[in-house]
């Protein structure tokens, strides 16, 4: 999750979106999968979106042992990536300011993907792939299809011109193929082993796609039988 809590010189506060993290752990502990949580600068991050009148973040927001790990979420620069199946950005205006530059990010990216696991992201959450290289110098994302929030959906909330740079634009800069959908409507792409969401309608659908690689990279080998 991102650290970041101000929309740019607006004073507006920002910070990591909560339905997407809610409704994606719904998924992952409705499938048996641990998920720790880590942010920028570790702790407790800002939060955005606090919409209670949603069911699954209110169940959340409510729960004690959810509400503790969000108070004590590991800085990502200690995160040892060879612990993880997948990582998974969630989104909030505020990954756009501190996800970019982050070498926490790159490192625990690349070594994830490189290592065979799954990287995800959804909405802004996408921001943390901007800037990721493989070992080969290549960024992460160059010709890979991706989703993530529109240059659209920017100007529908009027903060193209608040956050640094518009997400779909910058990753098509990057090499990315981006598919983007109507506005505010779901839309994944899986391509290989990166997962992305366009919004935040797109979250349980994103965590969905990470939940089916995850367990088939779980799932012992078949044996032949002779």
């Amino acid at each position: 999750m991102t650290s970041h809590a101000t929309k740019g010189s607006t004073g507006e506060p920002t910070g990591f979106y909560l339905g997407e993290v809610t409704h994606p752990l719904a998924v992952f502990d409705a499938a048996g999968i641990p998920v720790e949580f880590a942010s920028i600068q570790g702790g407790e991050p800002p939060v955005d979106g606090l919409d209670l009148k949603d069911a699954t973040n209110a169940r959340y927001w409510n729960d004690a042992a959810f509400r503790k790990a969000l108070r004590t979420t590991l800085k990502l620069d200690d995160v040892k990536a060879s612990r993880y199946s997948a990582v998974f950005y969630a989104g909030g205006h505020g990954a756009v300011w501190d996800f970019p530059g982050s070498a926490a990010v790159q490192r625990v990216t690349r070594e994830v993907y490189e290592a065979g696991r799954v990287v995800s992201a959804v909405c802004h959450g996408p921001a943390a792939l901007v800037n990721v290289k493989l070992s080969n110098g290549a960024y992460l994302v160059a010709g890979k299809q991706v989703s993530a929030f529109t240059d659209e959906e920017e100007r529908t909330v009027k903060l193209e011109k608040v956050v640094p740079f518009l997400l779909a634009t910058t990753l098509e800069q990057r090499g990315a193929k981006h598919q983007p959908a109507a506005n505010w409507t779901p839309k994944v792409v899986v391509d290989g082993r990166l997962v992305t969401g366009q919004n935040p309608q797109s979250a349980t659908g994103t965590a969905e796609a990470v939940r089916d690689l995850v367990l088939k990279q779980a799932a012992p080998a078949s044996k032949s039988v002779p």
